[in-house]
């Protein structure tokens, strides 16, 4: 356990059909690090994962969106999935809480197609960032810099293209976590 990330608390905001190992693997990692993790919905109720092909585990919802703030938290990390970010970028209570992280300079990381919640908060204009491909072009329309990397951190922003990521992916979220606030992560 690490002492610099001793009472750290993370939000992994996510609904149904987020991609199973993209929750699971992040929360174990930051666990492993003595972050206090939580899984915030938008409902407060548990959501069912997406596991590669098939519908997947629920997972129990610690908070409901409503019952959060920016301030209780260190960083957020936002799962991909194909269902989970599609719902989630049209919910504004959602968006406003990804603008908060960046407005207070907090760490911020998302994988897969998660960045699709990122452009619709109008976060990423500047950025240098990665994603599944099929998400690079909307990425690059927003004002992005796309690349097909593993994993790319641009002032606090953490993010990934899949799965297979997921080791690098989750060794820079601790990282940028425990650098804490980024001046240049902003809204």
């Amino acid at each position: 356990m690490s002492q610099a990330q001793s009472g750290k608390r993370v939000a992994i905001l996510a609904t149904d059909g987020f991609e199973e190992s993209e929750l699971s693997a992040p929360r174990a990692a930051l666990k492993s690090q003595g972050v206090e993790v939580q899984v915030v919905t938008p409902e407060g109720k548990g959501i069912r994962a997406w596991a590669e092909t098939d519908w997947g585990d629920i997972y129990e919802a610690d908070k409901a969106l409503s019952d959060v703030d920016v301030t209780d938290y260190h960083a957020l990390v936002l799962p991909g999935g194909l269902f989970n970010p599609d719902e989630l970028r049209l919910n504004e209570k959602a968006l406003a809480f990804v603008r908060g992280f960046f407005e207070a300079g907090k760490p911020v990381a998302a994988i897969c197609h998660a960045p699709w919640i990122l452009i619709n908060a109008g976060v990423v204009d500047g950025r240098k960032m990665t994603s599944v491909a099929s998400v690079g072009q909307d990425l690059k329309n927003a004002g992005a810099q796309w690349v097909d990397e593993p994993v790319v951190v641009d002032n606090g922003l953490v993010t990934s293209r899949t799965p297979k990521d997921m080791d690098a992916f989750n060794a820079k979220l601790i990282e940028e976590l425990a650098e804490g606030r980024h001046s240049g992560q902003h809204a």
